[in-house]
């Protein structure tokens, strides 16, 4: 199983960007999908998650209105959209995929990190 995690560069704040996971190995359409991202010096902390068949998605409170994450079902990639980036948003960003669901330990406290597979990271620098 692979997820590959791209689309990560530097913008101004206010911009956009928008990142992919790939994945070989596994459907995603049958996964649970989080995003995380990882400042320098900071913990992991997941940021949405969208359920198996895309029927939930799950923000944390510091992107939502702003972040959305959709799933291309005929390329095997989820991606997350990210409008009105903010300096602290400036982090390294990964892809999870879990065989269950969007597990509730992840929605209570977004530091939960017990997704089943990880990809690499894409880094997402945000200039004030």
């Amino acid at each position: 199983v692979q997820l590959q995690a791209s689309g990560g560069g530097l913008v101004q704040a206010g911009g956009s960007l928008r990142l992919s996971c790939a994945a070989s190995g596994i459907t995603l359409d049958n996964y649970a999908i989080g995003w995380f991202r990882q400042a320098s010096g900071k913990e992991r902390e997941g940021v949405l998650c969208i359920s198996t068949t895309g029927g939930s998605t799950y923000y944390q409170d510091s992107v939502k209105g702003r972040f959305t994450i959709f799933k291309d079902n005929t390329k095997n990639t989820v991606y997350l959209q990210m409008n009105s980036l903010k300096p602290e948003d400036t982090a390294v960003y990964y892809c999870a995929a879990d065989p269950t669901t969007c597990k509730e330990e992840l929605l209570v406290d977004w530091t939960y990190v017990g997704m089943d597979y990880w990809g690499k990271g894409t880094l997402v620098t945000v200039s004030s």
